[in-house]
Protein backbone atom coordinates (compact mmCIF):
# COMPACT_ATOMS: atom_id res chain seq x y z
CA UNK A 1 0.00 0.00 0.00
CA UNK A 2 1.01 3.64 -0.27
CA UNK A 3 3.18 5.46 2.20
CA UNK A 4 0.90 6.73 5.43
CA UNK A 5 0.14 9.68 4.48
CA UNK A 6 1.02 11.21 8.33
CA UNK A 7 4.48 9.00 7.05
CA UNK A 8 4.36 10.78 4.15
CA UNK A 9 4.30 14.43 5.79
CA UNK A 10 7.45 13.45 8.05
CA UNK A 11 9.39 12.49 5.30
CA UNK A 12 8.65 15.74 3.63
CA UNK A 13 9.44 17.89 6.68
CA UNK A 14 12.41 16.14 6.93
CA UNK A 15 13.48 17.02 3.51
CA UNK A 16 12.56 20.86 3.93
CA UNK A 17 14.56 21.19 7.07
CA UNK A 18 17.80 19.86 5.27
CA UNK A 19 19.48 18.81 8.18
CA UNK A 20 23.15 17.47 7.44
CA UNK A 21 22.41 12.86 7.33
CA UNK A 22 24.24 11.11 9.94
CA UNK A 23 26.86 10.01 7.55
CA UNK A 24 27.65 13.47 6.57
CA UNK A 25 28.66 13.84 10.19
CA UNK A 26 30.81 12.89 12.87
CA UNK A 27 29.18 10.55 15.70
CA UNK A 28 28.94 13.58 18.17
CA UNK A 29 27.29 15.98 16.07
CA UNK A 30 24.81 12.79 15.16
CA UNK A 31 24.10 11.81 18.73
CA UNK A 32 23.58 15.24 19.36
CA UNK A 33 20.94 15.44 16.62
CA UNK A 34 19.96 12.65 17.02
CA UNK A 35 18.88 13.65 20.99
CA UNK A 36 17.59 16.48 19.82
CA UNK A 37 14.90 14.69 17.56
CA UNK A 38 14.04 12.04 19.07
CA UNK A 39 11.10 13.19 21.21
CA UNK A 40 9.41 15.46 18.60
CA UNK A 41 7.34 12.96 17.02
CA UNK A 42 6.81 10.66 19.79
CA UNK A 43 4.29 9.79 22.34
CA UNK A 44 3.93 11.83 25.62
CA UNK A 45 5.60 10.36 28.47
CA UNK A 46 3.30 7.92 30.70
CA UNK A 47 3.66 8.39 34.63
CA UNK A 48 5.49 6.16 37.00
CA UNK A 49 5.71 5.01 40.41
CA UNK A 50 9.52 5.43 40.12
CA UNK A 51 12.06 5.82 37.41
CA UNK A 52 15.59 4.57 39.33
CA UNK A 53 19.13 5.57 37.34
CA UNK A 54 20.87 2.61 37.69
CA UNK A 55 24.72 1.53 37.75
CA UNK A 56 25.40 -2.21 36.26
CA UNK A 57 28.46 -3.64 36.38
CA UNK A 58 29.97 -5.38 32.96
CA UNK A 59 32.73 -8.11 32.46
CA UNK A 60 35.36 -5.64 31.73
CA UNK A 61 35.55 -4.16 35.13
CA UNK A 62 33.73 -0.96 33.99
CA UNK A 63 29.88 0.04 34.60
CA UNK A 64 27.24 1.51 32.61
CA UNK A 65 23.76 3.31 33.05
CA UNK A 66 20.77 1.56 32.99
CA UNK A 67 17.23 3.33 33.92
CA UNK A 68 14.69 1.52 35.38
CA UNK A 69 10.81 2.17 35.33
CA UNK A 70 8.38 0.88 37.86
CA UNK A 71 4.44 1.71 36.71
CA UNK A 72 3.56 0.57 40.60
CA UNK A 73 4.86 0.54 43.87
CA UNK A 74 7.31 -2.99 44.05
CA UNK A 75 5.64 -5.62 46.36
CA UNK A 76 7.20 -8.97 47.36
CA UNK A 77 3.79 -10.48 47.19
CA UNK A 78 3.27 -9.64 43.66
CA UNK A 79 6.91 -9.14 41.69
CA UNK A 80 6.39 -7.77 38.43
CA UNK A 81 7.65 -9.22 35.21
CA UNK A 82 10.03 -6.96 33.65
CA UNK A 83 11.32 -6.23 29.87
CA UNK A 84 15.13 -5.34 29.43
CA UNK A 85 14.97 -3.03 26.34
CA UNK A 86 17.98 -2.43 24.16
CA UNK A 87 17.41 1.39 22.10
CA UNK A 88 18.24 1.73 18.49
CA UNK A 89 20.55 3.89 16.91
CA UNK A 90 22.97 2.00 14.69
CA UNK A 91 25.65 1.21 17.82
CA UNK A 92 26.38 5.32 17.48
CA UNK A 93 23.52 6.80 18.67
CA UNK A 94 20.52 6.57 20.71
CA UNK A 95 20.30 6.74 24.88
CA UNK A 96 17.92 5.75 27.67
CA UNK A 97 16.69 9.70 27.20
CA UNK A 98 16.29 9.71 23.88
CA UNK A 99 13.68 5.92 24.40
CA UNK A 100 12.21 7.23 27.31
CA UNK A 101 8.82 7.75 26.07
CA UNK A 102 8.58 4.27 24.20
CA UNK A 103 10.26 2.91 27.36
CA UNK A 104 7.34 4.17 29.59
CA UNK A 105 4.74 3.56 27.59
CA UNK A 106 5.98 -0.39 27.62
CA UNK A 107 5.60 0.18 31.46
CA UNK A 108 2.85 1.69 31.92
CA UNK A 109 0.38 -0.54 29.39
CA UNK A 110 2.14 -3.62 29.79
CA UNK A 111 2.10 -3.10 34.38
CA UNK A 112 5.66 -4.57 33.91
CA UNK A 113 9.22 -3.10 35.13
CA UNK A 114 11.09 -1.84 31.96
CA UNK A 115 15.40 -1.87 32.04
CA UNK A 116 16.36 0.64 29.60
CA UNK A 117 20.53 -0.07 29.12
CA UNK A 118 22.99 1.94 28.35
CA UNK A 119 24.76 0.16 26.79
CA UNK A 120 28.52 1.87 25.30
CA UNK A 121 28.64 3.28 21.59
CA UNK A 122 31.23 3.12 18.60
CA UNK A 123 33.38 4.25 17.75
CA UNK A 124 34.48 4.98 21.27
CA UNK A 125 33.44 1.07 21.95
CA UNK A 126 33.31 -1.38 18.79
CA UNK A 127 31.96 -4.80 18.12
CA UNK A 128 31.60 -6.31 20.69
CA UNK A 129 31.09 -4.24 23.83
CA UNK A 130 27.43 -3.19 22.34
CA UNK A 131 26.55 -7.21 22.85
CA UNK A 132 28.82 -7.90 26.01
CA UNK A 133 26.85 -4.93 27.45
CA UNK A 134 23.44 -6.37 26.60
CA UNK A 135 24.01 -9.42 28.06
CA UNK A 136 25.62 -8.41 31.39
CA UNK A 137 22.89 -5.67 31.83
CA UNK A 138 20.42 -9.25 31.10
CA UNK A 139 22.31 -10.90 33.58
CA UNK A 140 22.66 -8.32 35.89
CA UNK A 141 18.76 -8.05 36.49
CA UNK A 142 18.28 -11.61 36.43
CA UNK A 143 20.38 -11.97 39.88
CA UNK A 144 19.43 -9.01 41.39
CA UNK A 145 15.49 -9.19 40.46
CA UNK A 146 14.15 -9.46 44.17
CA UNK A 147 15.84 -6.27 45.17
CA UNK A 148 13.75 -4.34 42.81
CA UNK A 149 10.27 -6.21 43.67
CA UNK A 150 10.70 -7.74 39.73
CA UNK A 151 9.94 -11.06 39.42
CA UNK A 152 13.35 -13.27 37.48
CA UNK A 153 11.22 -16.43 36.55
CA UNK A 154 9.19 -13.20 33.85
CA UNK A 155 12.10 -11.69 31.99
CA UNK A 156 11.59 -10.47 28.29
CA UNK A 157 14.24 -8.64 26.21
CA UNK A 158 13.06 -6.26 23.53
CA UNK A 159 15.00 -3.07 21.48
CA UNK A 160 14.54 -1.61 18.14
CA UNK A 161 17.01 -1.40 15.59
CA UNK A 162 20.31 -2.11 16.51
CA UNK A 163 18.19 -2.73 20.06
CA UNK A 164 16.73 -5.72 18.51
CA UNK A 165 20.03 -7.05 16.81
CA UNK A 166 20.94 -6.66 21.10
CA UNK A 167 17.72 -8.27 22.16
CA UNK A 168 18.01 -11.81 19.77
CA UNK A 169 21.43 -12.13 20.55
CA UNK A 170 20.60 -11.92 24.76
CA UNK A 171 18.10 -14.36 23.82
CA UNK A 172 20.41 -16.66 22.76
CA UNK A 173 22.87 -16.07 25.65
CA UNK A 174 20.11 -16.36 28.25
CA UNK A 175 19.17 -19.53 27.08
CA UNK A 176 22.90 -20.78 27.01
CA UNK A 177 23.04 -19.37 30.56
CA UNK A 178 20.14 -20.88 32.00
CA UNK A 179 17.79 -17.96 31.85
CA UNK A 180 14.20 -18.75 30.63
CA UNK A 181 13.11 -15.87 28.76
CA UNK A 182 9.42 -15.16 28.28
CA UNK A 183 9.57 -13.36 24.38
CA UNK A 184 11.76 -11.45 22.66
CA UNK A 185 10.36 -8.40 21.44
CA UNK A 186 11.90 -7.38 18.18
CA UNK A 187 11.11 -4.12 16.06
CA UNK A 188 12.53 -3.87 13.09
CA UNK A 189 15.95 -5.68 14.32
CA UNK A 190 18.79 -5.24 12.05
CA UNK A 191 20.08 -9.20 11.58
CA UNK A 192 22.20 -9.71 8.68
CA UNK A 193 26.24 -9.77 7.34
CA UNK A 194 25.49 -7.32 4.67
CA UNK A 195 22.62 -5.42 3.48
CA UNK A 196 21.61 -7.00 -0.07
CA UNK A 197 18.41 -8.13 0.04
CA UNK A 198 16.21 -6.77 -2.13
CA UNK A 199 14.03 -4.09 0.42
CA UNK A 200 17.76 -2.85 1.20
CA UNK A 201 17.69 -2.24 -2.69
CA UNK A 202 14.57 -0.75 -3.28
CA UNK A 203 14.70 1.58 -0.45
CA UNK A 204 17.72 2.35 -0.37
CA UNK A 205 16.90 6.11 -0.27
CA UNK A 206 14.27 8.32 0.50
CA UNK A 207 12.52 6.45 3.69
CA UNK A 208 14.51 8.07 6.60
CA UNK A 209 17.02 5.30 6.57
CA UNK A 210 19.34 5.49 4.25
CA UNK A 211 21.74 2.85 2.59
CA UNK A 212 24.50 5.17 3.32
CA UNK A 213 23.14 5.99 7.28
CA UNK A 214 23.40 2.09 7.98
CA UNK A 215 27.28 1.70 6.13
CA UNK A 216 28.02 4.45 8.14
CA UNK A 217 26.60 3.22 11.35
CA UNK A 218 28.36 -0.33 10.83
CA UNK A 219 31.57 1.35 10.12
CA UNK A 220 31.76 3.02 13.40
CA UNK A 221 30.97 -0.08 14.97
CA UNK A 222 32.69 -3.11 13.43
CA UNK A 223 36.56 -3.12 13.59
CA UNK A 224 37.00 -5.08 10.50
CA UNK A 225 35.41 -7.17 7.97
CA UNK A 226 35.31 -10.22 9.96
CA UNK A 227 32.97 -8.67 12.52
CA UNK A 228 30.23 -9.18 10.00
CA UNK A 229 30.75 -12.74 10.11
CA UNK A 230 29.96 -13.37 13.98
CA UNK A 231 26.57 -14.45 14.83
CA UNK A 232 26.21 -11.83 17.33
CA UNK A 233 26.62 -9.24 14.87
CA UNK A 234 24.56 -10.86 11.92
CA UNK A 235 22.03 -13.25 14.08
CA UNK A 236 20.29 -14.71 10.78
CA UNK A 237 23.50 -15.40 8.58
CA UNK A 238 26.58 -14.49 10.63
CA UNK A 239 28.73 -17.88 10.35
CA UNK A 240 31.27 -17.38 12.97
CA UNK A 241 30.99 -19.40 15.75
CA UNK A 242 27.39 -19.89 15.17
CA UNK A 243 24.89 -21.65 17.59
CA UNK A 244 21.67 -23.33 17.52
CA UNK A 245 18.96 -20.88 17.66
CA UNK A 246 16.56 -23.81 19.06
CA UNK A 247 14.94 -23.71 22.21
CA UNK A 248 15.14 -19.73 22.38
CA UNK A 249 12.12 -17.84 23.55
CA UNK A 250 8.91 -17.13 21.83
CA UNK A 251 9.68 -13.87 19.39
CA UNK A 252 7.20 -11.22 17.98
CA UNK A 253 8.85 -9.28 15.01
CA UNK A 254 7.35 -5.90 13.95
CA UNK A 255 8.71 -4.83 10.34
CA UNK A 256 7.79 -1.60 8.20
CA UNK A 257 6.26 -2.00 4.99
CA UNK A 258 9.17 0.99 3.90
CA UNK A 259 11.76 -0.33 5.63
CA UNK A 260 14.93 -1.67 4.43
CA UNK A 261 15.17 -3.71 7.14
CA UNK A 262 11.81 -5.28 6.50
CA UNK A 263 12.89 -8.10 4.05
CA UNK A 264 15.66 -9.73 6.87
CA UNK A 265 12.91 -9.18 9.70
CA UNK A 266 11.05 -11.71 7.90
CA UNK A 267 13.85 -13.97 6.93
CA UNK A 268 15.10 -13.68 10.55
CA UNK A 269 11.26 -14.94 11.65
CA UNK A 270 11.59 -17.98 9.13
CA UNK A 271 14.90 -19.09 10.57
CA UNK A 272 13.49 -18.87 13.95
CA UNK A 273 10.27 -20.93 13.16
CA UNK A 274 13.26 -23.58 11.42
CA UNK A 275 14.67 -24.04 14.64
CA UNK A 276 11.53 -25.05 16.42
CA UNK A 277 10.79 -21.59 18.17
CA UNK A 278 7.40 -19.45 18.14
CA UNK A 279 7.69 -16.36 16.11
CA UNK A 280 4.75 -13.93 15.51
CA UNK A 281 5.55 -11.29 12.54
CA UNK A 282 3.70 -8.38 11.70
CA UNK A 283 4.75 -6.16 8.91
CA UNK A 284 3.35 -3.02 9.38
CA UNK A 285 1.85 -1.33 5.81
CA UNK A 286 2.83 1.98 4.73
CA UNK A 287 5.33 2.42 8.15
CA UNK A 288 9.00 3.54 7.76
CA UNK A 289 12.10 2.86 10.00
CA UNK A 290 11.92 4.51 13.25
CA UNK A 291 7.94 4.33 13.19
CA UNK A 292 7.35 3.05 17.00
CA UNK A 293 8.91 6.68 17.58
CA UNK A 294 6.12 8.17 15.77
CA UNK A 295 2.87 7.78 17.80
CA UNK A 296 2.42 11.25 19.01
CA UNK A 297 1.70 12.40 14.97
CA UNK A 298 0.72 9.32 13.29
CA UNK A 299 -2.43 7.72 14.89
CA UNK A 300 -1.62 4.13 13.26
CA UNK A 301 1.20 4.10 15.72
CA UNK A 302 -0.43 3.33 18.60
CA UNK A 303 -2.20 0.18 17.17
CA UNK A 304 1.47 -1.11 16.68
CA UNK A 305 2.33 -0.20 20.42
CA UNK A 306 -0.72 -1.82 21.55
CA UNK A 307 -0.11 -5.10 19.41
CA UNK A 308 3.64 -5.11 21.00
CA UNK A 309 2.31 -4.55 24.95
CA UNK A 310 -0.29 -7.32 23.97
CA UNK A 311 2.36 -10.17 22.78
CA UNK A 312 4.28 -9.08 26.05
CA UNK A 313 1.22 -9.55 29.07
CA UNK A 314 0.56 -12.53 26.95
CA UNK A 315 4.05 -13.77 27.38
CA UNK A 316 4.04 -12.69 30.84
CA UNK A 317 0.35 -14.32 31.37
CA UNK A 318 2.15 -17.76 29.94
CA UNK A 319 5.43 -18.37 32.34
Amino acid sequence: MPLNPKIAQVLDMIECAKRPSYHHQTPQQARAAYEKSAPILDVAPAPMHSVEECVVPTRDGRTIGARLYLPVAPSLAEPLPALVYYHGGGFTVGSVDTHDALCRMFAHDAQCAVLSVGYRLAPEHRFPTAVNDADDALQWLHREAATFGIDAARLAVGGDSAGGTLATVCAVLARDAGIRLALQLLIYPGVTRYQDTESHARLASGYLLTQDTIQWFFAQYVRDRADRDDWRFAPLDGTRDAPSFAGVAPAWIATAEYDPLSDEGAAYADKLRAAGNAVTLVCYPGMIHEFFKMGGYVPEVRAAHADAVAALKAAFDDV
